[in-house]
C-alpha cells in the first residue's frame, strides 16, 4: 500500500466512532474540486508546491494502530481512491485482526473490489461519492469520456448490502444545479443516507478558483433530494 497520510484522530469522519484516517495515493478521477490534489496527481501548480509526498510505511501504520487499541474504535481508509490498490484486501484484513471497525471512502468506480470487501466482511461502513447526475458525470470528474456503468453497479451493490453506508455529494457552484439533485434523488431513491457537503477550497485543488453555493441553495438542493432519500442531510454548514 502506498500510504501518504495519517490523521491520528477524527470524531467526524466515521459516524459514532473515534477513529483515525489513512490516506492512500492515486486516483482514476480528476475532479477539479478535489481537495486532496496532492494525493491524486504528481505535478506542480502555479505556486510551485511539489506534489511528491514521502510515503508512510505499513510498519509505521500498524505500530500506531497497535498502540491505539482500546482508544480508537475505527479506521477510515480514504484517498485518492483506495480501491485501486491491489493489496487493499490484505491491508484491511490486518487492520480487522487488530479489532478495529473499518470505514471505506470510495468513488465507486471499482464495484468488484467493493463486492469482494463486503463478501469477506472486511468493511463496516462505506461512503461513496455521487459526483453528479449521470448525464454530467464525465465533466464533473474531469474526464473527457467516462462510462458510468461501474458507478451504477456500485450504487446497487451498496444499497443491497447489510452494512451502514452513505452516499454523498460535494456541491460546487460551477457543476451543480437544482435539476441535478432531482436526477440524483431518483437514481439513489430509498438509500439509507445521503449527505450534501458544500465545497470549501482546501488550497490543494486540481483546478483553482472554484466556489461552493449559498446556504439557501444548499437547503434547496437537500429539500429536492429528500423527496427520494428520506435521510438527506447537510454536512459542514
Amino acid at each position: 500500500m502506498i500510504i501518504c497520510g495519517l490523521q491520528k484522530l477524527t470524531l467526524l469522519d466515521y459516524p459514532g466512532k473515534m477513529s483515525c484516517i489513512i490516506f492512500t495515493k492515486g486516483c482514476d478521477f480528476r475532479c477539479p474540486f478535489c481537495h486532496n490534489a496532492s494525493l491524486v496527481v504528481n505535478t506542480q501548480v502555479n505556486d510551485d508546491r511539489s506534489y511528491d509526498i514521502e510515503p508512510i510505511s505499513e510498519a509505521e501504520i500498524f505500530s500506531f494502530l497497535k498502540k491505539r487499541k482500546g482508544i480508537l474504535e475505527g479506521v477510515v481508509i480514504t484517498g485518492g481512491e483506495p480501491t485501486l490498490k491491489k493489496d487493499l484486501i490484505s491491508f484491511i484484513s490486518a487492520i480487522k485482526e487488530l479489532g478495529y471497525n473499518v470505514k471505506l471512502d470510495t468513488n465507486g468506480n471499482h464495484p468488484q473490489v467493493i463486492k469482494d470487501l463486503l463478501q469477506l466482511n472486511l468493511i463496516d461502513y462505506i461512503a461513496m461519492d455521487i459526483k453528479n447526475c449521470k448525464e454530467k458525470y464525465s465533466r464533473t470528474i474531469g474526464l473527457s469520456k467516462f462510462d458510468i456503468t461501474n458507478i451504477i453497479h456500485s450504487v446497487d451493490i451498496i444499497k443491497n448490502s447489510d452494512i451502514d453506508y452513505e452516499f454523498r455529494t460535494t456541491v460546487v457552484e460551477a457543476f451543480h444545479k437544482e435539476e441535478d439533485f432531482e436526477s440524483i434523488g431518483k437514481w439513489i431513491a430509498g438509500a439509507k443516507a445521503y449527505y450534501l457537503q458544500n465545497f470549501v477550497d482546501s488550497g490543494d485543488l486540481i483546478v483553482p478558483g472554484l466556489q461552493g453555493v449559498t446556504p439557501k441553495k444548499m437547503a434547496t438542493f437537500a429539500d429536492i433530494a429528500s423527496r427520494y432519500v428520506h435521510n438527506t442531510q447537510l454536512r459542514g454548514l
